[in-house]
């Protein structure tokens, strides 16, 4: 198919028939081989900018998501610890460290034979502690370590040893000792 100013330059002698022939190959090679505009340097930016968009929405779904995870892990832990906590009373009062302060619940001889034992563990409860049996306060420091006040029955990390630990190894302490 030529066009027709083709036509015509051929009926007036101005071109051969070859001429055109070739011609109009060059323009359907260059219509059919056209290859994808190199990108501008606004588009270049556009697609930076929306990469680095997609990533930080990445990041902050991620981060949105162990903070659920963790929020639902401590609800399981304080749902664990409704369920399972012992009755307590009594006139012993039982006291403990919790971190830099002394912390007290009032038990009985049973619950308190048991607290020493490691049958029974002390966890945070609010403001306040609960006692719950062993095999509920391993699922529970499974899923938030940071509410177990007291365990007898898990080896705590040893201080180091110190001078005033040798001083005081002089003077041991009552295993009766009720403080």
């Amino acid at each position: 198919m030529r066009n027709p100013l083709q036509e015509q330059l051929l009926k007036a002698g101005l071109v051969n028939k070859a001429k055109v022939n070739q011609v109009a190959r060059e323009q359907s090679k260059q219509r059919q081989g056209k290859a994808p505009a190199a990108p501008t340097a606004e588009q270049v930016e556009a697609q930076r900018l929306q990469a680095e968009r997609a990533e930080r929405d990445r990041a902050l779904a991620a981060e949105r998501n162990a903070q659920s995870r963790a929020a639902e892990q401590k609800a399981q832990a304080r749902q664990m610890i409704d369920t399972h906590k012992v009755e307590r009373g009594g006139d012993i009062t039982y006291r403990f460290t919790d971190g830099d302060h002394i912390a007290s619940v009032l038990v009985d001889q049973r619950l308190r034979a048991q607290l020493a034992s490691g049958a029974l563990v002390i966890v945070r409860y609010g403001e306040g502690y609960e006692l719950v049996p062993r095999a509920a306060a391993d699922r529970i420091r499974d899923r938030d370590p940071q509410l177990i006040a007291l365990d007898h029955g898990r080896a705590e990390p040893a201080a180091p040893a110190g001078e005033d630990d040798a001083y005081y190894q002089q003077f041991p302490v009552p295993d009766d000792l009720i403080w």
